[in-house]
Formats: structure tokens, C-alpha cells, sequence
């Protein structure tokens, strides 16, 4: 068992970490109480400053004595040399640092479209994250779509408004942008104190203090001092007028502190850690996002950052998800979220675990007897998960679980169903090309570092060309599959040609249609005719190939058709979904459903199939 404190397996400046001291309660294996556990991760565009503020936050908590910087190419998240050659995060990265008696697992996922899949992967086992966004540019592009991830997996976050040091970073444009594109309530705490334009400062609204940070000592020390009214005026007033704003704000979403400011008749009588505690409340119901300020780059804002975390984001018992896993009791439960390869220890599982605790079962890297749930940790050895799947002690176990699922009224079919699932759902392929290996001797070595890349990365798709026999990969965007060639190339020593990139196109129908033919066929001296009356249903989002049609006025006709036949059809239906009459690209969004088929004696399956498929492709032409 590998206890995940940082991505040293694979990165080669372990050297220079040291674990900070804490003084957290442990149990006899050294794992943290629950409660003082944050498995977090860190959401925003390309180039918001994730990885920056990450490497702040471990060196701050102490685990490393320098900072790396992005444009560098040495940062500690950043590990694989095509990151840091192009100063993005492509791989979703685990840390572990202490913060405060606490433990902080951390995710750095990436910024761009085409590795939204890790995101994803990400998603599922965290139980809160910090939204990053650039203070210049307001919510872009990516942190849309991520938002919209975490909102699916139902997860708490805080917002963190990056580069408040720039000249265009404007809080307020922030806070619009948030409030229209995300659709969320923002609870500001923080502001900057900007002089000149120069940021100078951050004040906490909730304590009504000033922070103010040395550049000395790239920000390590910072200093708290309370305002005042006589020797900060403008600010003790502006601090004063956005605490009633925060505080009314709170009251409308959390009763509790509603009837205390009832119960006082004042909302500047409200002490600061009833608003804490408010705040937190509605964070992780999902009420109100706290929005906080600073510049990482200048070392401005990032230990608040790290308090607001464990102040406002829900511990792993917190998790919503749970009452799902608490079905395993005390039985191990645990979420694959990434897998790696490493040269040495081959495949490296990353596993959140959620009930139960995992047993020694290695005897080297950083050995644990024993770790509990609410841990991230990291098993080698495992050569068939994949990531999204649901570990657990026995099949016995899983079944027993999931009946005691199933008999729960408040949970449905569905959701029992998703929960068990091995993989979140698979975004289809963008972009895909061939790819040769540089000669029959390295065929075997492409094919076995093409099966570790797509183990890695579950959006990665290697199929061969039923007509040219090709092995084509097939991934989320141009810079995906670049990546790819590269690691190839750079991990596995093997020169391989890819052909040129091609866009995966996709049809579909705009109208539903209904109509009848009868294709003839003519085999020899025979002649053969199908007649078929089938509907295309658009915007289908069923999983069924071949709908059937048992209504009154069909269904003696339905019944009368022979599981042989039917499988026929079946065929030809996919064959046209597989490859769609107008480019012979595969057709999505699209229902067929058979109202009515009859065919001569004699008829083979063969026959009945190409005839369902020119129907098909008749009536495509009509909608």
C-alpha cells in the first residue's frame, strides 16, 4: 500500500520535499480523524493559475523549501516534460500536504478542452473544489464547462479570483461574470486593497482585517491587523458596508443565522464565526459560492486560500454521494480516479477510498500498514481496473451492496445503476488518424504502449479499420493526439508515423420522417423483396438499435417476427448507424423504430439485413 503524498513516483525532484510537521490527531497508523481531512480540486481555463497557486500551497504548507515557477518547466504538479514544455497542466496530479492539523488532498486537472476527460475522471471522488479564475478575463470559456462537471457530481467549491495584481483585474466584473455565466449566488469575503494600482493587501470581510504580505520572503509571513476607524476610514467603511451585504446575503439562504440576526435586531452585531459557520453551511448545500482574492505569482492571498478550504469546504463525511457507499458498512468501498505507468512499478492505481480501510500490500515507497477511508492513496500491482471503477472487497460484497441500494425508496433504479457504473460517460472523439509503427519489429511494443496510454486515458480510442486495416487513434483534439505521439515517441523510444489528422465528423436527422419500401433483390434466378415501414426519431438519446412498434394497429405483425429475423434487422440498423448515408460518417441523435415487415419464404438473413439498411438510407434522404 503507497500512502499518496506527492507525485514523486514518476517526477525526479522528490529530493527536495520535506514533509511539514503537524500536530493533527492521528490513530496508530498515522491516518488523520476524517474530519481533518479536505479532498479537494483545483478547476479553471487554461491559464488561470492552477499550477501556480498549487506550487504556493506546498510551499507555504512546507513540503517544499523552493518554489517552482510554470515558465520555468519545474514545477511539482507539472511532471511530465510535455507540461512543462509547454507551461500547461495536461495530467490530473495528486499532492498531500498538512495545512492547520489538517490533511489536504489536492487534484490539479487541467485547463484545457482537449483533457476535459481527466477532469472527469477527477470529478467523481473529490468532495469540494476551488474554481480559479483570472482576475482580468472573469469566468472563461473551460471554467464553464467544469463548473458544469461539478455541477453534475453535485460538488461544493469556493472561488478564488487569481491576478488581482494586474491592471485590468477588476473584482466587481468578476463577480457579474460569475453570478451571469455560472449562475451561482457569489458571497464575496475578501476585496483587494489596490494603491495605485499596485496590490497591496486583501481585507477579510468576515473578520474586518487587513492582510498584508512580505515579499521578502515570497509571502511566507504575512501579517493580520484589525481595522480601524480612525486609522483606516475608507477602508473600515467600505469593509463595514460589504460585511452587512455578505451577512443579508447569508440570512436569505441560512435560517440559522437568520433567526440570530432576528433574535439581535443587527447585522453588524453578528460575530465572526457565526458568518464562518454560515458560510460553510451554505457552501456545501450548494447555496452560495465564497469568492476570495489574491495573486498567487506575487504571493498575495494563497494562505487564506488554504484557511477558506478547511473553513468552507465539507470534510469526506460530508460527502452527498455517501449515503451510496454507506451501503458497503465497513466493508472496503474505494473509486479508481487514475492510473499511470511507471517504468519500475508498472501500473499505478489511484484510489479514493469512501468506507472501509485497505491492508498493506506493498513493501516499498512510502509504506503504510494500514489506511483509512476519506484517504486518497496509490496501489501498484493491479492489472485490470480501469479508472471509474468501483473496488471493493468480493462480489458478494458488491451484490449485498447494491440490494440494500435497491431497497432504499429515495434512491431510483437509475442512480443505483450510475453508482455502480465503471466510467463516467465517455465524450466521443474529435480528431483521429492513423498510426504505423516504424517496422514489423516494433508492431508488438506499439501495440502494448498503445494499450497502457489508452488504459491512462479513457477519452484515447486505438481501433483497426475494418477496410484498410489500419490502427487508427482517435482523441479529443489536436493537441491531444500531439501528446500522444509525443509520449510515444518519448516514453516508449518508438518512432511511430502518424497519417493525417482528420475531424470525426458525425450525421444525424433534423425531422422525424415514416415511410415504406420493398428493396428487390436478385440472386441468381431468384427474386427476392422486403418490405419494411420504419420512423427515424431525432434527437433519440436511448440506447436501444432498433425500436419495435407494438401498438394496435402493428403489433400482430411485431410478434409474428423470428428472433432470427430480428436480429437481422438489428444488423442493418447498426450497420447504418455505424456508417451514415450522406459521408459515411456514424450517425447520433437518431431513433429507428420498425412499424411493419414482411419478406418471401426463403428469404435469407443476409438479404434482410442489406434490405433494412437501404430503407434506412431511403429515408434518411427524405427528412
Amino acid at each position: 500500500m503507497l500512502k499518496r503524498r506527492l507525485v514523486t513516483t514518476w517526477c525526479k525532484r522528490q529530493k527536495r520535499y520535506t514533509n511539514s510537521r503537524s500536530t493533527a490527531v492521528k490513530d496508530e497508523h498515522g491516518n488523520h480523524d476524517v474530519a481533518k481531512i479536505r479532498n479537494i480540486g483545483i478547476l479553471a481555463h487554461i491559464d488561470a493559475g492552477k499550477t501556480t497557486t498549487t506550487e504556493r500551497m506546498l510551499f507555504y504548507s512546507g513540503l517544499i523549501k523552493t518554489m517552482g515557477e510554470v515558465h520555468h518547466g519545474n514545477t511539482v504538479t507539472d511532471y511530465m516534460d510535455q507540461e512543462r514544455e509547454r507551461g500547461i497542466t495536461i495530467t490530473s496530479a495528486a499532492v498531500t500536504f498538512e495545512w492547520k492539523n489538517h490533511r489536504i488532498n489536492l487534484i490539479d486537472t487541467p485547463g484545457h478542452i482537449d483533457f476535459t476527460m481527466e477532469v472527469e475522471q477527477t470529478l467523481r471522488v473529490l468532495d469540494g473544489a476551488v474554481v480559479i479564475l483570472d482576475g482580468s478575463a472573469g469566468v472563461e470559456a473551460q471554467t464553464l464547462t467544469v463548473c458544469r462537471q461539478a455541477d453534475k457530481y453535485n460538488i461544493p467549491r469556493i472561488i478564488y479570483i487569481n491576478k488581482m495584481d494586474r491592471l485590468d483585474g477588476n473584482l466587481d466584473m468578476n463577480l457579474r461574470s460569475i453570478e451571469s455565466k455560472l449562475n451561482v449566488e457569489v458571497l464575496p469575503t475578501q476585496f483587494p486593497i489596490k494603491a495605485e494600482g499596485i496590490l497591496k493587501g486583501i481585507v477579510d470581510v468576515v473578520s474586518l482585517e487587513k492582510m498584508m504580505f512580505s515579499q521578502q520572503d515570497m509571502g511566507f509571513k504575512y501579517t493580520k491587523l484589525k481595522l480601524s476607524e480612525k486609522e483606516d476610514k475608507s477602508l473600515w467603511e467600505l469593509a463595514l458596508e460589504k460585511r452587512r451585504s455578505l451577512t443579508d446575503k447569508l440570512s436569505s439562504m441560512d435560517d440559522k443565522l437568520a433567526d440570530i440576526i432576528i433574535e439581535q435586531e443587527s447585522l453588524d452585531t453578528i460575530s465572526s464565526q457565526l458568518l464562518v459557520d454560515s458560510l460553510y453551511r451554505s457552501t456545501v448545500s450548494m447555496k452560495g459560492v465564497p469568492v476570495l482574492v489574491g495573486s498567487s505569482y506575487k504571493n498575495v492571498g494563497v494562505q487564506p486560500l488554504m484557511d477558506s478550504i478547511l473553513m468552507y469546504l465539507p470534510s469526506p463525511d460530508q460527502n452527498k454521494h455517501m449515503k451510496y457507499y454507506h451501503s458497503f458498512n465497513q466493508h472496503l468501498s474505494a473509486r479508481v480516479f487514475k492510473i499511470v505507468h511507471d517504468k519500475q512499478k508498472g501500473p499505478i492505481t489511484f484510489f479514493r477510498i469512501y468506507t472501509g480501510s485497505m491492508q498493506k500490500c506493498a513493501d516499498d515507497y512510502e509504506e503504510i500498514s494500514k489506511i483509512g477511508h476519506g484517504n486518497i492513496v496509490a496501489v501498484t500491482g493491479l492489472k485490470n481496473t480501469m479508472a471509474g471503477d468501483l473496488v471493493t472487497t468480493n462480489a458478494t460484497e458488491a451484490s449485498r451492496a447494491r440490494k440494500q441500494l435497491e431497497s432504499q425508496e429515495n434512491i431510483s433504479p437509475e442512480d443505483v445503476e450510475n453508482f455502480f457504473a465503471s466510467t463516467s460517460r465517455i465524450l466521443e472523439p474529435v480528431f483521429f488518424c492513423s498510426i504505423e509503427a516504424p517496422s514489423l519489429a516494433f508492431q508488438g511494443a506499439l501495440e502494448s504502449a498503445l494499450q497502457q496510454l489508452e488504459r491512462e486515458d479513457p477519452s484515447l480510442r486505438v481501433t483497426q479499420d475494418s477496410e484498410s486495416g489500419q490502427t487508427v487513434l482517435a482523441g479529443m483534439g489536436e493537441l491531444h493526439i500531439e501528446i500522444i505521439k509525443e509520449r510515444i515517441r518519448s516514453e516508449f523510444k518508438i518512432d511511430a508515423d502518424l497519417g493525417p489528422l482528420q475531424i470525426s465528423y458525425r450525421e444525424t436527422i433534423k425531422n422525424p420522417v415514416k415511410d415504406t419500401f420493398t428493396p428487390e433483390f436478385k440472386i441468381g434466378t431468384n427474386n427476392y423483396s422486403v418490405t419494411v415501414t420504419i420512423s427515424l426519431i431525432p434527437d433519440y438519446q436511448g440506447s436501444q438499435t432498433l425500436l419495435l412498434d407494438r401498438s394496435r394497429e402493428y403489433a400482430e405483425n411485431i410478434s409474428a417476427i423470428r428472433p432470427k429475423m430480428l436480429k437481422a434487422l438489428e444488423a442493418g440498423a447498426k450497420f447504418v448507424q455505424f456508417h451514415g448515408p450522406k459521408l459515411s460518417y456514424p450517425v447520433i441523435n437518431m431513433g429507428v423504430k420498425l412499424h411493419w415487415f414482411e419478406c418471401k419464404p426463403g428469404t435469407t438473413t443476409t438479404i434482410i439485413t442489406a434490405a433494412m439498411a437501404q430503407s434506412i438510407k431511403k429515408v434518411t434522404q427524405v427528412s
